[in-house]
């Protein structure tokens, strides 16, 4: 039979595990199984010790979360004094008559000690202390956790878009921004639960009453009744008691208000509460005033000058030791200053600019990438770089944002590589109002275009937004305006995007998984700078490398043939096909295509084939005119956003491709050895031959 053996660390954890549901058990048990005066004894002096250990803990924490298990540990300690009080309860009412020593000597010494024996200097001094603990601390400590709830609460959608901020501006790193969110869940965790914990220290202070009311009139009642005592004496008896058995559980009750009210009123330092406090009371300012405050007290006749002079010279004292400690830090050698920095010396870092996308905008759209703003589009700009992330295959660089005084206030300007891809202007305090093509009537505003598909648009107040949301237009804000572009531009340039450290980081993700293909296609026999430029070319014409195992296949059979980079991104289109064809058209649906009339088809391989330099030119007046019968044909499918390939004969593909991206550059070209064979086919036009285009 197989035996199981726990290492130390798993016992441990497995003793732990156990500790709380046998000490949750064993409260219950005290609350039902009479125990015996000495055991009552021992718990009592528990109950205290635990609620010192408490009150230490949250006085040494330097911020409320270091103590973030308070609110349960609240929570068990007040069950444990309850189910004390139940059990002394039961001591008390059955073996009360017996003596002040039959419930303990606790609560003998609490009874007879610290009231002198006399029951109603106990009710009076019990009476006191709940007041302090529900109507100061209890209540004060429980409004503070009640702001703090609400204010932290409020606080967290900000507190989270200001990591975003941080970690897409690159000051902290993906771990270090996960570790600050779970800090902010935590907190707002922490105050919600010290709000409604709150209520179990006022909650026992009440039973704490009732506690003792019950004890009182039953002990009464018991020993007129039972044990044949006068009023006097059962008074006596059982009073005394009930006072020293109230006064035993509500000490520690005190401690752990005092607990509660240090942890929800701390403010995060660098020090204990001691040190906090001890640090801004070090000044002698401070205590030159109450020492020439208590002196004059103690001059002026009919006041306690024995006790007033003394405590001024000590404030005294204070003071001019404070103030000869800070007259040393003040004479203490200054740190040696770093020499001049030398203003010949140019550094790489003014020269070179290490990020490939920036976003560049004017001082007026600062507040938009404000953390005390929230910085809304830091937040949409995470998002783009996220969802476009997924949908290319690789990571995103992060886009640096940055505020360019030549800019005009309210425009805008992206980077890419430090080339200028797209720049337009927005109006931060306004809503931009797209015209889809279903808007009814016109708008008061100022007229524009949006600036990612180049539609009608007005700028209008946000406070028309409704009424253009309900004549049929798009109303989107300014940050939603420059993210959506943005989105666009680097889904345009992502072949830009791509180098060889992203794709040695796709070919370390594969090799986790096909580590057989990897070994069969990189770095021998493809090179790592050949890959990148394959990548690249299937990037340039909008195929998202997601599915890298299948191009990696695709390409390591390719390799065996050639390893120039053009030749290889061409070889490998036929099998990647199903993943061009999937974004045209659903799996049942027709796919929409374009050819070209066989003879232009003729004269165009022949003009490619006679090109020995294979730079896949065409005719400059040929190729006007092929775009013109292309973009006429193409005009109802675009305006009824019906998407569409152009089919064409392999060898004149790339040429072709060249062509028609300078005039319709979301169009597919496509050879027709990538279309799959069981996929139908719709033509839709058929641009025709030269003598045709010749008219």
């Amino acid at each position: 039979m197989a035996s199981l053996t726990l290492t130390p660390a798993l016992a441990g954890r497995a003793g732990r595990v156990a500790a709380l549901p046998a000490g949750i058990l064993l409260l219950v048990l005290l609350m039902v199984v009479p125990i015996p005066a000495a055991l009552l004894d021992l718990f009592f002096i528990l109950n205290i010790m635990i609620s010192v250990a408490v009150l230490m803990v949250a006085l040494n924490a330097e911020k409320p979360l270091d103590f973030s298990s308070f609110p349960t540990v609240l929570l068990l300690a007040t069950l444990f004094r309850l189910a004390l009080n139940v059990a002394s309860t039961r001591v008390v009412l059955v073996h009360g008559h017996e003596g002040n020593a039959a419930a303990g000597h606790v609560i003998e010494a609490f009874g007879s000690f610290l009231i002198g024996g006399d029951y109603v200097v106990g009710l009076l001094v019990f009476a006191i202390l709940v007041i302090i603990n529900m109507v100061v601390i209890t209540k004060g400590a429980g409004r503070v956790s009640e702001v703090s709830a609400r204010f932290t609460l409020d606080a967290l959608p900000g507190k989270q878009m200001a990591i975003d901020a941080d970690l897409n501006a690159g000051l902290i790193t993906p771990d270090e921004a996960k570790a600050r969110r779970v800090e902010v869940a935590t907190e707002a965790d922490f105050y919600g639960s010290m709000d409604g914990s709150s209520k179990f220290v006022k909650g026992d202070a009440i039973a704490a009453l009732l506690i003792l009311g019950v004890n009182v009139l039953g002990g009464l009642v018991i020993g007129v009744a039972s044990h044949g005592l006068g009023i006097g004496d059962a008074a006596r008896a059982y009073v005394l008691l009930a006072v020293g058995d109230a006064l035993v559980a509500q000490i520690p009750a005190l401690l752990l208000s005092i607990a509660a009210a240090a942890i929800v009123t701390r403010v995060a330092s660098a020090h204990d509460l001691a040190g906090q406090i001890g640090s801004q009371f070090a000044s002698p300012r401070t205590w030159a005033p109450v020492a020439a405050i208590l002196a004059l007290l103690g001059l002026l006749p009919g006041m306690p000058g024995l006790l007033l002079l003394p405590a001024a010279a000590i404030a005294g004292l204070a003071a001019w030791a404070l103030a000869r400690a800070k007259a040393r830090a003040d004479a203490a050698p200054a740190p040696v200053a770093e020499e001049p920095a030398d203003i010949s010396r140019i550094d790489w870092s003014e020269v070179a600019d290490a990020m490939q996308v920036n976003l560049e905008i004017g001082y007026g759209l600062v507040p938009m990438v404000d953390d005390r703003a929230g910085a809304p589009l830091m937040a949409r700009i995470t998002g783009v770089r996220r969802q476009l992330s997924k949908e290319l295959g690789f990571v995103v660089p992060q886009v640096r944002v940055r505020d360019n005084i030549g800019l005009a206030p309210y425009r805008y300007r992206v980077l890419v590589n430090g080339v200028v891809v797209g720049e337009d202007e927005v109006a931060p305090d306004e809503m931009l109002a797209l015209d889809t093509g279903q808007a009814v009537g016109s708008l008061r505003g100022r007229a524009a275009r949006d600036p990612t598909f180049g539609l009608d648009a007005t700028w209008i107040a946000a406070a028309d937004a409704d009424a253009a949301t309900a004549q049929g237009y798009m109303v989107v804000d300014s940050g939603t305006v420059i993210a959506t572009h943005l989105n666009h531009l680097l889904g345009t340039h992502a072949a830009d995007l791509l180098g060889p450290d992203e794709v040695q980081s796709l070919l370390d993700r594969l090799k986790e998984q096909a580590a057989q293909l990897v070994a069969s296609l990189s770095p021998n026999p493809v090179p790592l700078t050949v890959l990148t430029q394959v990548l690249r070319a299937l990037l340039a014409e909008n195929i998202p490398i997601r599915e890298f195992r299948r191009i990696g296949a695709a390409i390591a059979v390719a390799a065996q043939r050639t390893l120039d980079a053009e030749e290889l991104a061409e070889a490998i289109r036929p099998d990647l096909g199903p993943l061009i064809i999937q974004k045209l058209c659903a799996p049942r649906e027709p796919l929409r295509v374009m050819t070209l009339e066989a003879g232009l088809e003729a004269v165009l391989g022949q003009a490619v084939r006679s090109d020995p330099a294979r730079r896949h030119m065409i005719d400059p007046e040929l190729g006007r005119r092929i775009l013109d019968s292309l973009h006429q044909a193409a005009q109802p499918l675009i305006a009824e956003a019906r998407p569409f390939a152009l089919i064409v004969q392999p060898g004149i593909r790339i040429a072709l491709r060249k062509l028609v991206r300078t005039a319709l550059p979301d169009t597919p070209v496509m050879s027709f050895l990538e279309v799959p064979d069981d996929k139908p086919v719709d033509v839709v036009a058929v641009i025709g031959a030269p003598q045709q285009l010749a008219a």
